[in-house]
């Protein structure tokens, strides 16, 4: 009985659908806007497979990065022809599998001058895992994690933007961070998650019932 109850509350929350990620941000007072400017273009692009709760997604790294940033004045014009930052999210996603939660997140971002410089682009992947514990959504909780991490990359990427820079820099992640490296060590193997995630798992996936009657 108490297995059919758990598994009616676990098919309940299915309905629902896709878990959302805590608000999260990075603001310094010391850099309020990137580039010692007053003003970006931030142009989001979801370049996932399968762009399910595509609004919501590009909603949450569009709130992380500009209150990182509370000293700009933001807009969001694809066709502008002003400083632009770009961001094209490749992966957020996070699933269920030898009985714990992986997340990825993954972003490109370049950032240009209004006459097609590039003054710096990087990357923002992170991973977090999780054990299945109880009494959690332990879905959104791993979710959160990666999110978190790749929010504060690249809010920390954007900071490295000199307002004199003007110059395009070996494609990596951003001078300074050696965190990868530690939670690398510490990874469930998330390495594998890129290669074997369908689209249909893109952003959080779907809660379906194949996954949920495994918990």
């Amino acid at each position: 009985m108490k297995r059919f109850a758990v598994l009616a509350l676990l098919l309940s929350a299915a309905g629902c659908g896709p878990a959302t990620v805590r608000p999260t941000s990075y603001p310094d007072p010391e850099v309020p806007c990137p580039g010692g400017r007053s003003s970006w273009n931030l142009v989001i692009v979801d370049q996932r497979a399968d762009q399910v709760a595509s609004e919501r997604m590009l909603h949450d790294v569009r709130d992380g990065i500009q209150k990182s940033f509370p000293g700009c004045k933001w807009t969001a014009d694809p066709d502008a022809a002003g400083d632009t930052i770009r961001i094209e999210i490749h992966r957020l996603a996070s699933r269920y599998s030898d009985g714990g939660w992986d997340a990825a997140a993954e972003w490109s971002v370049t950032v240009r001058t209004a006459q097609g410089g590039t003054l710096t682009e990087f990357d923002a992947n992170e991973e977090a895992s999780s054990p299945n514990y109880s009494g959690r959504d332990n879905e959104k909780e791993t979710l959160s994690e990666a999110f978190r991490k790749a929010i504060e990359k690249t809010a920390k990427g954007l900071r490295g933007v000199s307002a004199a820079e003007n110059r395009r820099p070996r494609r990596g992640t951003p001078a300074g961070d050696s965190d990868v490296a530690s939670f690398r060590s510490n990874s469930r193997g998330l390495n594998g998650l890129a290669a074997a995630r369908s689209g249909a798992d893109s952003w959080n996936g779907s809660r379906t019932r194949a996954i949920l009657e495994v918990l």
